[in-house]
């Protein structure tokens, strides 16, 4: 190894920083921060935006209130960092857009890589993605304006329109001195970072792909045809963002190549950007099966209040219907009052249960490792879980039952009603989540409700049933 001065540096620390140096921003910068905007000190304020990392510098913003944020934006107005803007939360992000202006917003956009263009620019109304549009030079809008017109979460709205070509007949000395000596046009549309470069034929179809790596440890002379990666995986311009971010997990690539219906070469897709999506993907399923539809930390109260309102009735509908269920069996509850202090164990055991089973199921759909291949073992599976468990906390709660109220007959009901519900838990957990993706409805959106439903009706059924039908 070569001794050079970092690697002394690095031989002499003493260890990775503490967990909370590793963060750039800190609390304390955001409170000194709020003091100085406070005082009213532009320039320092201007200053402090600047030293930071645009990522921080977002996060920055997020957390000051809109009244502040509009005063920090209006302050940068003269000099908006573009990748501050792309790395915003899109709820903040529309609110730094309604302070820029839509006439600041384009000269923004120009800066940015077409895929970050894309972004901020696809969540404007249509009326304002014209104004913004008509103010950006042809070039750009051109590319722009295409990459819209894709599907909504595909590859031609993730890629970005930057990537290195070369024909086949070159060799490496070519393409070297191509990188190196590029004219201005091209470096309009080269990208600032890359990692790959892509050979197509002379209908622009890529052919293989090169590591810059392979091509910078290579002679000369030798031809890029040799070199290249011909076996790719090349990514259709319509495929979904989450298959996307499947394919670079599975294949461990840095880059893709993404291609029209004809299949040519007209973007690339790179691993900061599936980085994102993988983020963006697994927060909309947590959110969704919270029952809320997106990420409203930043939204008004109002919004937030009437986002959730609807799905809030649905819980009270399931929570009627389960009442339902208890009515009829009011007489029974009447005549024992330890069934109504047993019975929400029932529902509890096997609402718990199911989302076990639900989470497990809901993550292998969207892993792609549950299919109708393998759909019918891991329900098999699942049962043989529920009525393990079942038996072994039938059991416990039996006794447990039994001891409490000194009624054997009372510790068998809720122990049968036990190991019924948990096997329905498991056979729920996963049967839910399959049916939704077979009709094509994103099964973290509605398997919960569905889950505690079932999990509740059942479980209050079968217990008042069974100790109306044994106990009196």
């Amino acid at each position: 190894m070569v001794d050079t001065e970092d690697n002394r540096k690095n031989a002499n620390s003493p260890g990775p920083p503490p967990e909370e140096e590793v963060l750039d921003l800190k609390p304390e910068e955001e409170q000194v921060f709020l003091e100085v905007l406070l005082s009213g000190d532009k320039l320092r304020v201007r200053e402090l935006i600047e030293e930071l990392h645009p990522a921080d510098a977002a996060d920055m913003l997020e957390h000051l209130s809109p009244d502040d944020r509009a005063m920090v934006v209006n302050i940068l107005r003269d000099n908006f960092d573009p990748d501050l803007l792309a790395e915003l939360d899109e709820t903040v992000r529309d609110h730094v857009v309604d302070v820029l202006g839509l006439e600041d917003l384009a000269a923004v956009i120009v800066e940015l890589d077409s895929d970050d263009a894309l972004e901020v620019l696809e969540e404007l109304d249509e009326g304002e993605q014209k104004q913004v549009l008509d103010a950006i030079p042809a070039g750009d809008r051109t590319l722009i304006e295409e990459g819209l017109s894709y599907p909504e979460d595909s590859a031609g709205r993730l890629m970005q329109r930057e990537v290195v070509t070369v024909p086949t007949f070159w060799n490496v000395g070519q393409t070297i001195d191509f990188l190196r000596h590029k004219t201005e046009t091209e470096k309009a549309v080269m990208p600032g970072v890359f990692y790959d470069i892509f050979v197509v034929d002379p209908t622009h179809r890529p052919v293989g792909s090169i590591p810059l790596s392979r091509l910078l440890t290579t002679d000369r002379p030798v031809p890029v045809t040799d070199l290249m990666d011909a076996e790719m995986k090349v990514l259709p311009v319509s495929v979904d963002q989450e298959d996307v971010a499947f394919v670079f997990r599975q294949r461990d690539l840095v880059s893709a190549p993404v291609v029209d219906d004809g299949g040519r070469l007209i973007g690339i897709i790179t691993i900061d950007d599936v980085v994102d999506v993988i983020h963006e993907e697994h927060e909309e399923d947590i959110m969704l099966l919270g029952g809320v539809k997106e990420d409203d930390l930043y939204e008004a109260s109002l919004y937030t209040m009437r986002a959730r309102f609807s799905w809030l009735v649905v819980n009270l509908a399931t929570a009627i219907l389960a009442s339902v269920v208890i009515g009829l069996f009011d007489a029974t509850l009447q005549q024992m009052v330890a069934l109504a202090i047993l019975m929400p164990i029932v529902a509890s055991m096997g609402g718990n249960a199911g989302t076990q089973t639900l989470t497990v199921a809901v993550r292998a759909l969207a892993m792609k490792e549950l299919t109708p291949a393998n759909a019918s073992r891991v329900i098999g599976k699942e049962l043989l879980v529920g009525c393990f468990n079942g038996i072994l906390f039938a059991v416990l709660i039996g006794g447990v039952a039994w001891g409490w109220f000194g009624d054997p007959t009372l510790g068998v009901v809720i122990g049968l009603a036990m190991v019924v519900n948990m096997i329905v838990a498991g056979l729920a957990g996963t049967t839910i989540p399959l049916a939704l993706d077979r009709f094509g409805i994103d099964p973290a959106v509605a398997s919960g409700v569905f889950l505690t439903t079932i999990t509740d009706v059942v479980g209050f059924f079968v217990f008042l049933g069974l100790a109306g039908l044994i106990m009196f």
